[in-house]
């Protein structure tokens, strides 16, 4: 029988780091690693907290899209709610619930988790966990978070799955949170729901959630 297919999550030493640069909310690093008979190598990259990400579907099999300006890329682009994990403590649910709240004004009842990745591991060191949420409800007016910035102003749009996996194929959206949380909805649907892990359940690519 083969080996399970599984990343192997196994740091190399590093003989030297320093920050290359500060930034306004990650910096860059500069390693030196040893990578054994292979020698040395040094790398740079972006040291980032890790980011959850929300896929909200109702009970129509429609996700809640949300419509940010994404400065790098000089669009306004279809995502789903996301953030940063930059609240000390916080567990990741937990903020995965308030970017959920704040940016689309919903509460879920059930929450699991759909699928991690990471997102460019030769330039940054973000893991992202994307979380289904379903038995949604509206946060009440009173309660509601307000918006500024690129959020200002943001629309949000109920789309059926197959529309934003035809919408992806057809090369019109291209985010790559969105692209991985339709694909894994679908795939994870078609298999009864079945591949889902729970709100807690390990998160081996970010270090601070292996366990």
């Amino acid at each position: 029988m083969s080996e399970e297919l599984a990343d192997r999550h196994e740091a190399m030493p590093v003989v030297h780091s320093e920050v290359a640069m500060h930034g306004m909310v990650w910096d860059i690093v500069r390693d030196t690693v040893d990578l054994g008979e292979a020698g040395e190598v040094t790398r740079e990259y972006v040291r980032h907290p890790g980011a959850v990400a929300v896929a909200a579907l109702d009970e129509q099999g429609r996700l809640c899209l949300i419509q940010q300006y994404r400065h790098p890329v000089r669009a306004f682009e279809w995502e789903i709610p996301a953030g940063l994990l930059d609240v000390t403590g916080e567990p990741p649910h937990v903020g995965a619930a308030r970017e959920l709240h704040e940016e689309a004004d919903l509460v879920a009842a059930t929450w699991h988790v759909l699928a991690d990745y990471v997102s460019s591991p030769g330039g940054l060191d973000e893991a992202l966990r994307i979380y289904l949420a379903r038995d949604l409800s509206p946060v009440p007016e009173a309660e509601r978070h307000v918006r500024d910035g690129e959020e200002l102003g943001m629309p949000v749009r109920w789309v059926p799955l197959e529309e934003i996996r035809d919408a992806v194929l057809a090369g019109r959206i291209h985010n790559a949170t969105i692209v991985i949380a339709v694909l894994a909805a679908l795939a994870a649907r078609d298999l009864g729901w079945t591949t889902l892990r729970t709100h807690d359940a390990p998160w081996p690519s970010h270090p601070a959630y292996r366990s």
